[in-house]
C-alpha cells in the first residue's frame, strides 16, 4: 500500500474518508475479487497437483 494516503476529517478532526492512488484502489478491488471467488468455491473438492495436471494434459492445455 502506497505511503501517500490522505484523510478527509469532519470539522471536530474525525477521520471520515480516505484518498488513495487509483493503483493501490485498483489492487484493493482485485483483492476483494480474489477473497470473493475463494470464499464462494471454499466447500468445493480439491484435486491433488497430478490428478489436475491430468486434467490439463486431457484437455490439452499441457503437454505429457
Amino acid at each position: 500500500m502506497s505511503a501517500s494516503l490522505q484523510f478527509l476529517t469532519d470539522e471536530t478532526g474525525h477521520k471520515t474518508a480516505v484518498v488513495l492512488p487509483l493503483h493501490d484502489y485498483e489492487r484493493l478491488l482485485e483483492d476483494l475479487d480474489d477473497l470473493s471467488v475463494a470464499a464462494e468455491r471454499r466447500d468445493e473438492e480439491s484435486l491433488n497437483h497430478n490428478d489436475f495436471l491430468k486434467l490439463l494434459q486431457d484437455d490439452g492445455l499441457v503437454s505429457a
